[in-house]
Order: structure tokens, then sequence, then C-alpha cells
């Protein structure tokens, strides 16, 4: 065969190698506040449609932190954020001032995807604290354009502020700003397209269904949000499901939650109205959905996109007789949506294998094609149920680490008083096949475990004196103090835990690998090694991340010889396509000379 018949073939095997790992574009859309357990998804049929219906919903997904800053920058960061130090909304604790002063302006996943090649956009709102005074100092890095949303206008649904691309902030009064970002998003879209081969990460983020804010200048409280002026009839007959953790004759949960009174009807009554109008302002989200999907296809683009669709946290509206709000550790607040549509994913299901906000940067990284090895992150990809010659996911565990610091805020009228002092807490969510749990110790010590196979409503702590049910309940013929003293020495690793030790804390406590699961330390063999751990505990309850405050930080491994394993990187990466190709190339062309 002459030289140039191998040339030309060696063209159409790369020619079509190109075609088949075309690397996928993102478009992730990430709301404010919206609930999972208050069925807010069942109202939004253009998700229902193009996304549920076409993609996999994640129906174990949590934040590790109930509240918006925090959560947002474990997205971007795919860190922790004991390991962020950004762990309240606003400084010395956290804002978009927090996340400059961390250097994460030149770490985050925007600028990794963007410095791998993509074109990358973003619209709404990034961060609590990015206001009209710091938006350009400096101005967030990692992105071809922008449109962020500024205080202290984010909340005005009718006069947001935002800045185009680091410029003079504009104030489009009277536009709705879900229905401004649909625009800016469908341009994004325009705009990657016709002017660049490159693939897109874009990331648009409404402030729907978060509370309105008023009285920025005195109080800076919330009343429930506004909602598009085509939407206002909407759900006139929907009531917040009356689950039996809905406004409990008993008093449930420990802490100040468990001394709150109960709901009267015309506090309820308030409370279903202000979920409708949370529903009503979904419901320009959902149109915004339907639209960018139509774009996507107008384009020919959507069967290679990864449509993410999610929301920073979760909420909660008279369960446990709490008024609305979030920042708690219980379900309702930290179990949020999320489906994904995209190359590969099985249309329609369901998969309910644990993963966080965490895991979010480096299975985007990885359906890219990029390295997730050198960043620091302490996610792990997610188990998108791909073929694995394309995706890589680890095996996966059962943990989800849950953390916060600061007060509650009560988001009604109604709550008094609106800040709930010594809110912080530590929190460990386990779930496999076999059982499912929730622990938490809160700054005052107090300590919850909920068995949530046979009570997700999170009504009776089998820790309580007077549980009936911690009295009884076993699990592989163990008792709840054996089980608790498994989760707490778990949860004295993941507090403190990084990267290696994030992903696998069961090796930290037993180096030698034998144990990787709850079922596997319940082993009679380690009743003592467990009994024997510190246990996490509080010296005071701190608004932020206070070593002080933060009692016990060592544990024990299992074996003389034991490592506490928290400083290993990473194996399992998905080998870059473009690299393996380009190496093909280079292969054919000696050959060929």
């Amino acid at each position: 065969m002459s030289n140039s018949r191998v040339l030309i073939a060696a063209l159409a095997v790369i020619a079509s190698v190109e075609f088949v790992f075309a690397r996928p574009n993102f478009l992730f859309v990430l709301t404010d506040d919206q609930d999972t357990h208050m069925e807010s998804l069942k109202y939004m049929p253009q998700v229902q449609e193009h996304l549920i219906s076409k993609g996999a919903t994640f129906n174990k997904h949590y934040c590790t932190v109930a509240v918006c800053c925090p959560s947002r920058a474990n997205i971007w960061t795919g860190q922790l954020s004991h390991n962020t130090n950004i762990t309240n909304v606003q400084l010395p604790w956290g804002g978009y001032s927090k996340f400059i002063q961390g250097g994460y302006n030149d770490k985050h996943l925007a600028l990794w995807l963007n410095q791998a090649g993509y074109s990358t956009y973003y619209a709404g709102k990034l961060f609590n604290g990015h206001t009209i005074k710091n938006y350009d100092n400096p101005h967030m890095s990692g992105y071809n354009d922008s449109a962020f949303f500024l205080e202290p206008y984010t909340y005005q649904y009718f006069n947001v502020s935002y800045s185009r691309n680091g410029q003079k902030p504009t104030n489009p009064e009277g536009k709705y700003s879900t229905d401004l970002l649909s625009n800016l998003t469908r341009g994004f879209i325009d705009d990657a397209l016709d002017n660049s081969n490159n693939p897109f990460f874009i990331t648009v983020a409404p402030v729907a269904p978060h509370g309105w804010l008023t009285e920025w200048q005195t109080n800076a409280s919330f009343g429930p949000p506004l909602p598009a002026p085509r939407h206002k009839g909407l759900f006139k007959d929907y009531k917040i499901p009356r689950t039996e953790n809905f406004n409990p004759e008993e008093a449930s949960s420990v802490n100040w939650i468990s001394k709150l009174e109960r709901l009267n009807d015309t506090v309820i009554e308030y409370n279903d109205e202000f979920q409708r109008l949370r529903l009503r302002s979904l419901a320009a989200v959902d149109d915004m959905v339907g639209d960018v999907v139509r774009k996507l296809e107008e384009k020919g683009v959507l069967d290679n996109t990864y449509f993410i669709y999610s929301s920073d946290n979760g909420f909660h509206i008279s369960q446990h007789r709490m008024h609305p709000g979030k920042m708690c550790g219980l379900e309702t607040d930290i179990n949020v949506p999320m489906i994904i549509r995209g190359p590969g994913i099985e249309a329609g299901s369901t998969r309910s294998i644990p993963s966080s906000h965490t895991d979010l940067a480096p299975t985007l990284l990885q359906l890219a094609g990029e390295s997730i090895g050198n960043k620091e992150l302490d996610g792990a990809p997610m188990d998108l149920g791909l073929p694995s010659a394309n995706y890589s996911a680890p095996a996966r565990t059962e943990h989800v680490a849950v953390e916060f610091w600061g007060p509650g805020l009560g988001e009604s009228k109604f709550a008094k008083p609106k800040h709930y002092k010594n809110n912080t807490y530590k929190g460990l969510r386990l779930e496999s096949d076999a059982y499912g749990f929730y622990y938490s110790v809160w700054c005052n010590n107090a300590r919850e475990l909920y068995n949530m196979k046979n009570d997700s409503g999170q009504l009776n702590n089998l820790l309580s004196s007077s549980s009936e049910d911690g009295n009884k309940f076993t699990l592989f013929d163990q008792n709840v103090d054996v089980i608790s003293n498994r989760l707490d020495a778990l949860l004295m690793v993941l507090k403190s835990c990084k990267e290696d030790s994030c992903r696998d804390p069961w090796r930290s406590l037993h180096p030698d690998g034998k144990v990787s699961n709850l079922s596997d330390a319940l082993r009679a063999e380690f009743d003592s090694f467990y009994k024997d751990q510190p246990k996490i505990a509080f010296d005071y309850c701190a608004n932020g991340l206070l070593m002080s405050a933060e009692g016990p930080q060592n544990y024990t491994a299992f074996g003389a010889d034991a490592k506490d394993g928290s400083d290993g990187e990473q194996k399992r990466f998905m080998i870059d396509g473009r690299l393996v190709w380009t190496t093909v190339l280079v292969l054919i062309a000696i050959y060929v000379i």
C-alpha cells in the first residue's frame, strides 16, 4: 500500500474517532432552595418531560451544607466546607470575598474546563456577598461570558442587578429575573456554537424559589418569592404533603427543634400559600428549561449535551413544626433534586447510590475527559450508569458527610425568634440496600440517630432515652450503642477529612482495606476498638470553623502500623480520548515515514 493510501486511511480513522470521542457539552441549571420532599418537581411539566423522563433521577443526592454560599463553593471546588473554610453566607465566614481570599478564583470547575478548551458561561446568582461594590474586585475568573446577579438586588425578582463580563451593573427594572436568564442562556448557546468549535459549559442559576428579600437596609428579612404575572393563578389547591413529620403532635428531633410549639391553623394556611408561591416562582424556571432544551435541539447539539438540574440546598416548611427555612441536617434540607440527561444516561431511570455536591466537579471533569487527580478534590465521580469503556466511576461508598456552622433562620413572619442559636452540627448520612441512617452531633452535644429505612420522617431518635425503637432496634444482631459507636468514629474521620479520606473514610480507620462499609465494621472483633474511639464533641457553639470549638480531632486506626490515610491521591481516572488518539496519529505518522 502506498504512503498516500496509508495516510488517507489514517485520517479517516482519526475523523471517525473524533466523532465518537467528541467531548460533550454541559448545561447546568442550579436553582436556589428548591425542595425534594414537598414534591416541587411534580409541578414542573417541562422538567418532567425533557429531563426526568429522558434522563436519570438521583434520589439520594445531597448537599453537604444546607445553605447557599458554602454549598455552591462545594459544587465549584469539589471540596467540603471544612476544607474551603467557606462555612456561611457572609464575612468573616463566607461570601464571594471569602472565596477570593481562599485562592479559589484560581482553581474552580469553570476555570478548569475553560483551560481544557471549553467555552464557559454563567448567568444568575453566583454567591452571597457578590455585590455591586465588589463584582470586579476581582472579576470572577474562568468564563468567556457572564451575567452575575449582584446584591443587594439579587433576590429582587423584578429589579435584579447584574454585571455583564465585569462591566458596570445594570438594572432592567420590571423584567422578571428568570425570564432574563432564559434569554441570556439561549444567547450563550448561540454564541458558543456560532463562534467556536469548542464544547461549552453553561451554568444558569435562577434565584427561584428563594424568598424575596425585603428591608435590605434594616434587617434583611425574607418573604415568599414573587412569581411571574403569568403564573399567579397556578396551584390554588396545592397543600404541603401531610407526611408523618408535618407539624407532628409530639415534638421531634433535638436541640432547638425539639422546643418548637405546634403550628396553629393560621400558620399552616400561611405555610401552604408560601409553598404555592415557591411553586409559582419555579414555573418560570420550568418554562426556561423547555426553552433551553428546544434551543439545544434547534442547534443540533441536544444529544451531545449533559443537562444537569439541581438545587444548592433543600427547604422545610412545617416539617418538625419548623417555619419556612433551611440550614438543618434533616432530610428535607439536605436531600436535593438531581437530574441528569445526556449521552449514555438511561432514560426515565432512578439511581439510589448516595452522592453529594462535592461529586459534581469530578463528575463533569471525568465526562470531559480531564484528569481529576491533581485538583485537591474531596468528591468522586458519580455513578451515572455509563459503560465503563467511556466513563470510569469508582466503586461507590455509602456515606455523605454533612456539616453546618452558625444560627438557623426562620423565613416567615410567624417565626419568633427568627434566628435559632446553637445550630452548628456535624452529620452523617449513610445509605445502602440493607440499611439507612442519619447520625448527627449538635454543638450543644445533643445526638440523634434515625433509621431511615422505616423512619424516613426522622421522628424516632434511636438515641433518646425514651425511645422504645432505640431499645429494640438491631442491625445484624448489633444494638444501637454498637452501631452509633461505628457511626461516630466514621464521622470523626469525615469532619476533618481531605481528599482520599473523604472518599474512603473507612480506610482511615482500617488501613488494611478489610473494612469498606458499616456492615464490615459491625464485626464483633472491632467492638472494643470502636467503643474506645474518641467521641465527637463540641467545646462551644461557634458561627464558623474555629478549631477551639471543634472538640477532639484525632482518631485511632485499627492495627499497630495504621496510618490515617488522609493524604493519598485518587487513582481512578478516565483516559482523555483526545490524548489517546493523538498518540495513535503519532504512531501512524511514524509508520508512514
